[in-house]
């Protein structure tokens, strides 16, 4: 990230909040109660999951031995730790739920934006840039906003502002190894992906054998695990590489099952 993009990216977060916000602002008690292509979540699940996520990158940035304490009681199940942040906003009315999160957001905003861009914040594994944690924030809206679409049949656009996201991704391309268990390869890739507007995002070595090009929405679909790479004009050069995309993540914690292929074949994505 340079240094023109990192105070950037705390108006890109609020941006992309805002987008979601809008698409989750005027649904009805029904709409809320939808089923979501993760399994067992619904509307309402998705949205709590994102305030939850929110109140904690707030708390990181405006008061890291609180939370440092706080992720010091959880426990070692990372799924019972999902559910137990989610229950208090799902105990909610959709009303309620909508205004905790912005809230959640407006606070999370508020803090990483206080800072300087570059200074660490405790976090989840390690402790990350305040920049970085806007980042994932960026890529956590991309992820639930996408289920959040599909259960509304809704189609997304986007502007160059997920070149944060892809940027976040090629920064954590390990954690899919990382979350199996496997061993990171000792090589470079060379990420080639291109923007909404057209221009070309490149990272790694030039020379690199390992190579990994595509657009931009679809690399973010891969990296979210919200489409099969098998319904992505994401392509990859070398073995190593050719691997990379069944086990791509940009998240830490279990991968989940993903997506079927052709599991959207009747949408636009």
């Amino acid at each position: 990230m340079t240094e023109q993009q990192q105070p950037r990216v705390i108006a890109d977060l609020a941006a992309d909040g805002d987008d979601l916000d809008r698409l989750v602002s005027d649904l009805d008690a029904a709409a809320w109660a939808l089923p979501t292509p993760a399994p067992g979540w619904t509307v309402a699940h998705q949205i709590a999951h994102l305030a939850a996520t929110f109140r904690m990158a707030g708390l990181a940035a405006a008061d890291p031995d609180q939370f440092v304490a706080m992720t010091g009681r959880l426990g070692a199940d990372f799924n019972a730790n999902v559910t137990a942040a989610l229950s208090g906003y799902l105990a909610e009315e959709p009303t309620e739920l909508l205004r905790r999160w912005r809230d959640e957001r407006a606070w999370a905003e508020k803090s990483l934006g206080a800072l300087p861009m570059n200074q660490l914040v405790p976090w989840l594994v390690r402790p990350l840039p305040a920049a970085v944690l806007a980042m994932a924030g960026m890529m956590e809206l991309f992820a639930h906003g996408q289920d959040i679409a599909d259960a509304l049949g809704v189609r997304r656009t986007f502007t160059d502002r997920i070149g944060q996201i892809v940027g976040f991704a090629v920064r954590t391309w390990d954690f899919g190894y990382q979350a199996r268990g496997l061993e990171t390869p000792d090589v470079e890739f060379r990420f080639e992906i291109t923007a909404p507007s057209g221009a070309l995002w490149e990272f790694g070595p030039a020379e690199s054998p390992e190579r990994v090009t595509g657009p931009a929405e679809d690399f973010c679909l891969l990296v979210t695990r919200r489409r099969h790479r098998d319904d992505l004009a994401v392509r990859a050069q070398g073995e190593i590489a050719t691997h990379w995309l069944e086990i791509a993540q940009a998240y830490r914690g279990p991968a989940g099952p993903g997506r079927e292929p052709g599991q959207f074949a009747d949408r636009a994505n």
